[in-house]
């Protein structure tokens, strides 16, 4: 049996990754903060809800412990939970940003070490951050670039201290494959669903990752195209 956390896992790119895991056998953990919402989203899929707001480190850590108890281990952590912000540099305030700090980088900090001991009983376990392009600094400062007149400071780097954050757990961790990818601009209540993008083509990206094979990279970030510049 393999089993998949994925937290934020109630809608969108996350309860697609959650949905697509599950028709491949996958035993998933819906990690959701909204309880109702959470329930809901794994009846639907036959799954396992836990509550798990990535800012209360009493919910991650009881998360953790109900794993336990039901599983035993844990196969594959995706650290999905996010939000966003679309705000200039200079009027974007401190505050502003430690509070999407708090959920986009602090956050799956708080998730990953707590899930590691889980993690470390799987012979083959694989941790997903997903991340965004608009993180990466060659896309930041490429003029020719899609993303370039994008300039929102918090969600931007947020996204780019994630890439850190990556980079430095799949040092440590090996054999754990820790890699970030890039779901694209999914059509998701992060943009108020403009792009037209779906969802599920998001999250197959985070699939992949998650299903990852033992000869597959770590330390990388990907999109479905391939490997994606820091």
């Amino acid at each position: 049996m393999t089993t998949a956390l994925i937290t934020g896992a109630n809608k969108g790119i996350g309860y697609e990754t959650a949905r697509l895991l599950a028709e491949r056998g996958v035993t998933v953990v819906i990690g959701a903060r909204d309880s109702r919402k959470g329930e809901e989203a794994a009846a639907r899929l036959g799954a396992t809800f836990v509550e798990l707001d990535v800012t209360s480190p009493a919910t991650v850590k009881a998360a953790a412990a109900t794993v336990e108890e039901r599983f035993g281990s844990l196969d594959i952590l995706v650290n999905n939970a996010g939000i966003g912000e679309w705000g200039l540099p200079s009027a974007t305030s401190a505050t502003l940003m430690r509070d999407l700090y708090e959920v986009n980088v602090f956050g799956v900090v708080e998730v990953t070490n707590a899930m590691l001991p889980l993690l470390r009983r799987s012979p083959a376990a694989r941790i997903v951050m997903v991340s965004s392009e608009v993180g990466s600094f060659a896309s930041a400062i490429d003029p020719d670039g899609p993303w370039f007149d994008m300039n929102a400071l918090a969600y931007q780097s947020s996204k780019t201290a994630l890439n850190m954050v990556t980079a430095l757990y799949a040092k440590e961790l090996a054999p754990i494959k820790v890699n970030a990818i890039c779901p694209g601009y999914c059509a998701t209540d992060l943009n108020g669903f403009q792009a037209t993008r779906p969802a599920a083509q998001g999250a197959a990206v985070s699939v992949s990752m998650a299903l990852l094979g033992d000869d597959g990279p770590s330390g990388t970030f990907v999109n479905e195209e391939g490997t994606l510049a820091w």
